[in-house]
């Protein structure tokens, strides 16, 4: 059957369905990962976003039941070049295609992905959408739906995407500290990590405020990753302020990068397309060691990059960047216990070059006890 993606600018690229027929709108980016396809349609950040895989063939390990990062698939649409017809993995349990269908996932297989990829990096990440079956029409007809169609600037995405209920995930072995961790789009591979080393996670509401979290009785506050503009969230912002005012130590990931940033008194602001993928060189200003790191952002903090900068918890600097193109991937205060990341540290999927951080954060939290 054939299928449409329409661009808002009027672009069009034509190929078959994949997953299930009928019609979606979302911000069209790509993701540059050549593995960790099923984490990427389970990552809350990906909400109300249509997902290019740049990777020419996908789905050919399956679906499994232990990789999803959440209880279901978040990108509200799928593009791949070649999908596999016969997937083939240990763990596999059915096709992704049926994977797709199962969760009403409008896909688009086409052979035009590299085309699409070099047409968002000239011209940003847009409005689109994928249409198939009866909801194929006219061109000109799809290009003003899309353009009627929510953008991604102004969106206050997180609330929507967050758990209704607190909830616990417990430690591994013997407790050490105990982490108040906001859910702004959080994957489950992060609590997990975190219960890995000792940590009783005490996962809260996107909405929860600065008195919600130390009612936990934290050792130390998480913040997560998740979707939508980093401005609209003031909610999150004042939950921040609150906890640095208390000066309990904090750990932020991507959107929470972001939040701390805000809290900071620093501006955000839309990257042209964004880095998504498994393949992100990011340098530690302190040491010069270069990771390579898993990302899925497309929006950054806006800090100087040139020295220490006051703040009002203290001074604070840029400790991490991106090489790519300069871009702020990580905060930290030098007067307070509190730094953050712009990507992936829990590495699911992506490379684990970065897992230190969660240790960081420990040897952060056994300092403040220690005093």
């Amino acid at each position: 059957m054939t299928a449409l993606l329409v661009l808002e600018d009027g672009r069009v690229f034509e190929g078959t369905a994949y997953g299930a027929e009928g019609e979606t709108f979302g911000e069209m980016v790509f993701n540059t990962g050549m593995t960790g396809y099923q984490e990427t349609l389970t990552d809350p950040s990906y909400h109300r976003q249509i997902v290019a895989m740049t990777a020419p063939h996908i789905g050919n390990t399956g679906v499994n039941d232990e990789d999803p990062e959440s209880g279901r698939v978040w990108v509200s649409g799928y593009v791949v070049r070649e999908p596999a017809r016969i997937p083939s993995n240990w763990r596999s349990t059915r096709t992704l295609d049926d994977y797709l269908r199962d969760q009403g996932v409008v896909g688009i297989a086409m052979r035009g992905t590299r085309a699409l990829t070099r047409h968002l990096r000239e011209r940003g990440a847009m409005r689109a959408g994928v249409f198939s079956g009866d909801a194929a029409g006219p061109v000109d007809e799809l290009v003003e739906r899309v353009l009627r169609s929510p953008g991604m600037e102004g969106a206050d995405l997180a609330r929507q995407v967050s758990t209704a209920e607190p909830y616990v995930v417990e430690a591994v072995g013997r407790k050490r500290f105990t982490v108040a961790a906001v859910d702004l789009g959080i994957k489950s591979m992060t609590p997990r990590r975190m219960a890995e080393r000792g940590c009783e996670v005490h996962v809260l509401p996107a909405g929860a405020t600065a008195e919600d979290i130390l009612a936990t009785g934290p050792d130390g506050v998480f913040f997560s990753n998740g979707p939508g503009d980093p401005a609209t969230a003031d909610y999150a912002v004042d939950a921040m302020r609150g906890v640095l005012a208390e000066g309990r130590p904090v750990f932020g990931i991507c959107f929470g990068n972001q939040i701390l940033g805000r809290a900071l008194g620093l501006g955000t602001y839309k990257l042209r397309y964004g880095h998504r993928g498994v393949n992100q060189p990011v340098q530690d200003r302190r040491s010069g060691k270069v990771e390579i790191s898993a990302h899925n952002h497309g929006f950054a903090v806006d800090a100087p990059l040139d020295g220490p900068f006051e703040t009002p918890y203290g001074r604070a600097e840029v400790s991490h960047v991106n090489l790519n193109d300069d871009c702020v991937e990580g905060l930290r205060l030098l007067d307070r216990p509190a730094f953050s990341v712009q990507y992936h540290p829990e590495a699911a999927a992506g490379p684990h070059d970065a897992a230190y951080l969660f240790d960081e954060f420990c040897d952060l939290m056994e300092g403040e006890k220690g005093a």
